[in-house]
């Protein structure tokens, strides 16, 4: 088979899936090419999508007009927000999903997308003609023919699974790995890593006393994913907490020696955020316990998830240790935990754009390059299918910045700094949390999703027409409120000192314990908009002085990001530069100068320097 696409895709996890629909609904042919059917939309580990900035990723990348957000809304079988107790900045959706209906429903999609061919195949080679991509072979000897292609291969390259002296050449869940892959990135030039993830074992429902354990029921009218999403998530189903005990630490320090963590099976570099439980018992030796989640991995089943006990212990320690836990005493294990280690590439060698630094039209996203979690995949695999996109349209590519979403921050994160360990998104990552949040998202990135030409007309009406209403939103804010009894009674009921004069609904928002609803409850102003609307607008509302400093420190950082470097720039000879940095700017060869100012060994003088070079070959 020689066909000829407009772009090829190899791997169907999140991150290729994303890559893949981008492409195709801007009109391009694209060939998905995966190791298994079905291992498309495959959660691997953890049945759940979002979580602590990972919520906003999704929420992004639903905004850019990608599909995550749509397909965990249609999926989910309880959602919760998180860190709701702290500041808007923070907060987090978090949803259970029906793992196999995440996988159907994404099959589904990919399969009924025009443009979309998709093939059960695994790939070997990459194919290069004059320094840019030409297509692919597989292992079962057919050739397809492309002008970009995206790597999005996950943790499936040379990956290994390991149960304590057992270890097999398979990837997740047993599906085959890829073979032969990894060399032929390797003679293109780009540089291989290995690293290390794992996931718990799954434990059969009916043999677990979940009367033993504290219920975890999902939160109610709340927020959805997707902005499109007119319902909101039904919770049909709960979660339950119990914890780890020094029985259960006994159990797993008695047996390090057989731990491959601890006794050399494993050298790869696994997660720092998320720990095998051994790794967790012996850095904080000091703690008598860890909380355990127990999370259903679907309606049609009775496989139950042990969130925060990945392990990779021998299985008949593995049967000790769950068997100590409360509520876990008779549980029988319908999966074995492993660890799981594969090849990933040096992020540092791609472009902010995820297109290689070595070979042209040649994009990577995901696993491979370095990431951990489905929601970092997922909002790579969108970009890079993006960028594919406006490669092939001969088009300006696009490059988040950091206070333009996480998107942005994560991928300059890799390509600036790179990682030496698997990377995890965080809030903390982020300089701007307060513009960056998850009820904003759209207000952030639809415009750019429309002028990439993904949001649709039905996304793009239903934008406007928020936009329309928080404009009516806002008006209400002007609101003259009377010095009369009602005014008395919400003040005294909120625990807020008596006011002595009337005021605008605004300021009355600004007082710390009352908000938007406050006055809705008392004034009926704001009794046909919809609650997402009014929690925005109270947030910008409360946090406007706080805003507007962040404001202040974004325009510090463009006039930065504004300052381009040409491409050709010979760091190496540039005098005034320390050796380190000459060295550091060269393998990174950053875009502008505020690329460059976050440089690892880079530093302030550095810059200095560089910008008074750039001023003088202007």
């Amino acid at each position: 088979m020689n066909e000829q696409f407009d772009s090829i895709v190899i791997g169907a996890g999140h991150a290729g899936v994303e890559a893949c629909l981008a492409l195709a609904r801007k009109g391009h042919k694209v060939a998905l090419l995966t190791i298994s059917l079905d291992a498309i939309s495959f959660l691997a580990c953890n049945p759940s999508i979002g979580g602590t900035a990972k919520g906003h990723l999704v929420c992004e990348i639903d905004a850019l007009g990608g599909e995550m957000g749509i397909n965990t809304d249609a999926t989910s079988i309880q959602i919760r927000m998180l860190n709701a107790g702290k500041g808007p900045a923070v907060y987090s959706l978090r949803a259970q999903v029906d793992k196999q209906e995440y996988h159907n429903r994404m099959k589904r999609v990919l399969e009924n997308e025009p443009n979309v061919f998709i093939k059960q195949a695994e790939v070997k080679q990459i194919l290069t003609a004059g320094g840019q991509v030409s297509g692919v072979v597989t292992q079962q000897g057919e050739t397809y023919y492309a002008k970009t292609i995206v790597v999005a291969t996950g943790v499936y390259l040379k990956s290994r699974i390991i149960i304590g002296e057992y270890s097999k050449n398979v990837g997740p869940n047993g599906f085959s790995r890829a073979e032969d892959l990894t060399e032929s990135l390797a003679s293109l030039g780009h540089s291989i890593i290995r690293f290390k993830t794992g996931t718990p074992a799954r434990l059969n429902g009916r043999t677990i006393d979940f009367s033993a354990m504290e219920i975890q029921k999902g939160d109610n009218n709340i927020q959805s994913f997707s902005f499109l999403s007119e319902q909101t998530p039904e919770n049909k189903t709960c979660c339950y907490l119990t914890y780890t005990n020094l029985n259960t630490h006994k159990i797993i320090l008695d047996n390090l020696n057989r731990a491959p963590m601890y006794n050399g099976e494993i050298s790869s570099v696994g997660p720092r955020y998320c720990p095998s439980i051994e790794s967790k018992i012996v850095r904080f030796a000091d703690k008598d316990r860890h909380q355990i989640f127990l999370e259903p991995e679907g309606l049609n089943t009775n496989e139950y998830y042990v969130q925060g006990v990945s392990t990779s212990l021998p299985v008949d320690v593995q049967k000790l240790m769950y068997s100590s836990i409360k509520g876990l005493e008779n549980a029988m294990l319908m999966r074995d935990a492993y660890a799981i280690e594969y090849d990933a590439i040096d992020s540092t060698q791609l472009k902010p754009t995820l297109e290689s630094k070595l070979v042209k039209n040649l994009f990577f996203a995901g696993q491979v390059n370095g990431t951990s979690g489905y929601e970092e995949a997922a909002a790579q695999g969108l970009i890079a299918g993006i960028n594919a996109a406006l490669a092939l349209e001969e088009k300006e590519q696009l490059v988040l910045k950091r206070n333009e979403a996480y998107i942005g921050v994560l991928i300059d994160d890799l390509v600036t700094k790179g990682t030496n360990e698997p990377y995890r998104m965080m809030t903390s990552r982020a300089e701007y949390r307060l513009v960056l949040r998850q009820d904003n998202a759209d207000v952030r990135l639809t415009e750019i999703g429309r002028k990439i030409g993904l949001v649709n007309d039905v996304r793009y009406n239903a934008f406007k027409q928020k936009q329309a209403q928080v404009l009516k939103v806002k008006a209400l804010l002007d609101t003259k409120l009377k010095l009369d009894d009602t005014l008395f009674a919400l003040f005294k009921a909120k625990g807020e000192s008596a006011p002595t004069v009337g005021m605008s609904v605004k300021k009355a928002i600004k007082r710390s314990n009352i908000n938007i609803f406050d006055i809705e409850e008392y004034y009926g102003l704001f009794t046909n908009y919809d609650k997402r609307i009014l929690e925005y607008v109270n947030t910008e509302v409360k946090y406007e002085g706080y805003i507007a400093q962040e404001d202040e420190d974004i325009a510090k950082l463009l006039k930065q990001e504004a300052i381009k470097i040409p491409e050709n720039i010979d760091y190496l000879s540039l005098k005034g530069l320390r050796m380190e940095a000459r060295e550091k700017l060269d393998k990174i060869r950053p875009l502008n100068v505020g690329q460059a100012s976050r440089i690892s060994g880079v530093s302030p003088a550095d810059i200095s320097v560089l910008i008074i070079y750039l001023k003088s070959i202007k």
